[in-house]
């Protein structure tokens, strides 16, 4: 990290962070990150102490990059963004098995299968929904996770 570019938190922040930590309700990501930059500090509320990108790697299980990214991110973005992931793209916020498309899947796992088969399997369950044009696409593990959680 440049040495021009400290990691400076502010009483708030810091207040922030160690409640993160405490609350034991984040995930173990959000909790690494929150360690990294309470250990990266480097104003009048850390640790007093200088740690380099190593010794805070290295005391955290993660890699010198992670750490590096944690802090650039803050410095460039600010602490929300270095804590918490943006969306990703491509990933669908809604469920492609919605209401009607249930009750539709259950009713066909229901029913008779194909002729020559003993019971649908996942992979003939997903085809067809899709050949009904009931989802566009989805996979077996979709098709189990969703049969699991209604029978």
């Amino acid at each position: 990290m440049s040495k021009h570019r400290i990691i400076v938190l502010s009483f708030e922040q810091h207040q922030k962070l160690d409640n993160l930590i405490r609350s034991g309700e984040e995930k173990a990501r959000t909790i690494t990150r929150t360690r990294i930059l309470l250990l990266s500090d480097r104003g009048e509320y850390g640790t007093g102490r200088k740690h380099t990108g190593e010794q805070i790697a290295g005391s955290l299980m993660c890699s010198r990059n992670t750490v590096q990214q944690i802090q650039h991110r803050f410095l460039d973005e600010g602490l929300e963004a270095a804590l918490y992931e943006k969306p990703r793209p491509g990933a669908s916020l809604r469920p492609k098995i919605t209401g009607e498309v249930e009750a539709k899947l259950i009713a066909l796992a229901c029913s008779v299968p194909p002729e020559g088969h003993k019971a649908w399997t996942l992979q003939m369950l997903a085809d067809q929904l899709v050949e009904l044009r009931l989802v566009e696409s989805i996979s077996p593990v979709a098709v189990h996770y969703r049969l699991k959680q209604t029978l």
